[in-house]
């Protein structure tokens, strides 16, 4: 057996010799102190001995020594993190090492605002974007999961990452921790939990991008934002991330088809929505490219319409009784149906060749519906449409607004029903002014 590796003993910085010419400051509490902190010693003493050379305008190789030993122990400190920027600048040290150092630190601390503007300040310094991009997509990514033998009784699984899934709506049943049949945590490139999610990886990406903004750079993005939808489709940042390079960023060679751009969004929302209907994000990008290039909502209905309705009740036994709302100007979708009670209904007893239809895909077999996003946006197609009909012809979008956010408030989505009263009454305001 392996020896263990023992950790070198730290010095106090008043038993070092180079420090004997520096008298720690402590810090000032005033006399009587409510509740004190009480730090580490060694943090309070190393803070003692910052506040010293800040007092005394100190910068050498030392201070960057000591700063170091303080972000390790507390890697929030602005105050240090700038006088360490400072620092370098001034003495002339190398920025490549720097940055080195901070892949170490960063890859530890990736949610913490001020390793990623210590970055960005190095970064305007260096001027590298290339290998930051390598970096933090390191951070971002996880790593494939390790393939194993399948057993005999679950040969047949399918990949859990797979878009096609069919079950893809439902959510694994959590598992206690210390189990032992928890999900393997997977990891980023850096060894240490992937969280493709991080607002600050995402939001830093996006800096570098805009402030160098090189075609080269560029080059691959949108497939990287596919690859990350691809392994979550829930992933709201990858999807605001989307939006902000094909429709916040400007316009880049072979995206001057804004029309083939538009057509081929939609297709891509069409497809994620179609997969997990109950997916704020892909409905919120939806939305967001519509108001962008300012096309109606209505182009979408017949796309939307089916994801709206309740399943018939021989799909869907046990679903509660839907809203009998039906306008009168309503088209029928060729994926709808009637029940005998007269509302109606979707039904994914179609045709071959309707299942397949590509343009205008349907809810997988598992989605739970009518999906309160769906309606959200059929109440807004029709208010829409409303204020584009005669006066005479806005009943029927009265009666569909008033009924749609009543049963988003008083059934599928109860907790916000205040919200969806606020919005009722909003709508039906803004069509009687």
């Amino acid at each position: 057996m392996a020896p263990k590796e023992e950790k070198p003993v730290k010095i106090p910085y008043s038993q070092r010799p180079e420090r004997a010419d520096i008298e720690p400051v402590p810090q000032a509490d005033g006399e009587y102190v409510l509740v004190p902190i009480m730090y580490p010693a060694d943090y309070k003493e190393a803070m003692d001995y910052f506040r010293a050379i800040v007092k005394a305008q100190e910068y050498s190789p030392r201070v960057l020594e000591l700063t170091e030993s303080i972000v390790r122990m507390n890697p929030a400190h602005y105050s240090v993190w700038q006088y360490r920027y400072q620092t370098l600048l001034r003495t002339n040290s190398s920025l490549e090492d720097e940055l080195k150092l901070m892949d170490k630190i960063a890859s530890q601390n990736l949610k913490n605002y001020q390793v990623w503007h210590h970055r960005r300040l190095l970064q305007l310094q260096i001027r590298d974007p290339f290998q930051e991009l390598i970096f933090f997509t390191k951070a971002l990514k996880p790593e494939p999961l390790p393939l194993s033998i399948p057993k005999e009784d679950d040969s047949k699984q399918e990949n859990p990452c797979d878009d096609a899934k069919p079950d893809a709506e439902s959510r694994p049943t959590p598992k206690r921790k210390g189990s032992g049949d928890e999900p393997p945590v997977r990891k980023n490139g850096h060894g240490v939990p992937a969280d493709t999610k991080n607002y600050h990886t995402w939001a830093y990406r996006q800096w570098l991008f805009a402030e160098f903004n090189q075609p080269e750079l560029w080059a691959g993005e949108l497939e990287f934002v596919e690859e990350m939808l691809h392994d979550d489709v829930r992933n709201n940042s990858a999807w605001h991330h989307r939006f902000f390079v094909v429709w916040d960023s400007g316009v880049r060679e072979g995206e001057v088809d804004r029309e083939a751009v538009l057509r081929r969004e939609i297709d891509y929302v069409k497809e994620k929505i179609s997969i997990a209907p109950n997916n704020a994000s892909p409905w919120n990008y939806l939305r967001g490219i519509l108001q962008k290039t300012q096309t109606s909502f209505s182009t979408l209905e017949k796309f939307v319409k089916p994801y709206s309705l309740p399943r018939s009740n021989s799909e869907q036994p046990n679903a509660p009784a839907p809203p009998d709302f039906k306008p009168s100007f309503l088209d029928s979708a060729p994926t709808s149906s009637a029940t005998s009670a007269g509302i109606e209904t979707f039904s994914s007893n179609t045709t071959a060749q309707e299942t397949l239809d590509l343009d205008d895909p349907s809810p997988n077999s598992t989605a739970q519906l009518p999906a309160p996003l769906a309606i959200e946006f059929m109440a807004d197609l029709y208010l829409e449409k409303a204020f584009e009909a005669k006066e005479s012809d806005r009943s029927a979008a009265e009666n569909y607004i008033k009924q749609s956010n009543q049963s988003l408030g008083n059934e599928r989505d109860t907790i916000r029903k205040r919200y969806w009263d606020y919005r009722q009454r909003l709508a039906l305001k803004s069509l009687s002014s």
